[in-house]
């Protein structure tokens, strides 16, 4: 396999509240950074997300009395995962970790930051209709092939996958470049969502004869 100009790296929500010691920490979380780090250097196209929810955010179990972090309600675009406030605009939680040290990165896209929606997606909103514009900035820059790792595989990770590949992108998940929340299934639920949309399993292994580009 060779990385070209048409290949981009997109590096999911590697934030504090995502890592050990946050309020939605991602088990193994902070054990895929340095992975990451050496990997974007072989990319000359990089793109980080940022989860960035206002404290009044829907997704959040504190602002649903009597409800429980993990349990689910249902809203006008679908069932909704009720979390633990993380990421919230103006915290230490919502900040990149200084570990991750990707100087190449070239923008960020910023989701969650409407109220009334999540937003796991770094190209869609959850209602699946509200764009980020992240595929027009794709497009514009002759990208064809995404490489999605972060945090987590099974939320925000799998939907930019699934989502890159119904917007006409080859969407790849370095899986050992992920870690996941896994609640009530959601591990395997994804991996069979993004298997039926077409998206590649790769590990990090295959990456490790590459020449840098």
């Amino acid at each position: 396999m060779q990385l070209s100009v048409e290949d981009a790296l997109v590096v999911v929500d590697i934030q504090y509240d995502f890592l050990p010691g946050g309020s939605l920490a991602v088990a193994g979380g902070n054990e895929i950074i340095e992975p990451i780090n050496a990997l974007a250097r072989k990319f000359r196209n990089v793109v980080q997300t940022q989860d960035w929810h206002p404290a009044d955010h829907i997704s959040f179990a504190s602002n649903h009395p009597g409800m429980e972090p993990f349990q689910t309600i249902e809203l006008p675009y679908g069932t909704q995962v009720l979390w633990p406030d993380h990421c919230v605009i103006g915290t230490k939680g919502a900040l990149f970790s200084v570990a991750l040290d990707i100087p190449q990165v070239q923008t960020i896209v910023r989701k969650g930051y409407r109220e009334t929606i999540d937003s796991y997606s770094a190209f869609k909103e959850n209602d699946h209709k509200t764009a980020t514009g992240l595929a027009g900035y794709l497009r514009e820059r002759g990208i064809k092939r995404i490489f999605v790792v972060g945090l987590a595989t099974d939320f925000c990770v799998a939907w930019t996958a699934e989502d890159g590949m119904e917007l006409g992108f080859e969407a790849i998940v370095i899986d050992d470049a992920t870690r996941a929340i896994n609640t009530n299934g959601s591990l395997e639920a994804a991996w069979s969502r993004m298997n039926a949309a077409g998206v590649r399993r790769m590990q990090l292994k295959d990456f490790s004869g590459l020449l840098d580009v």
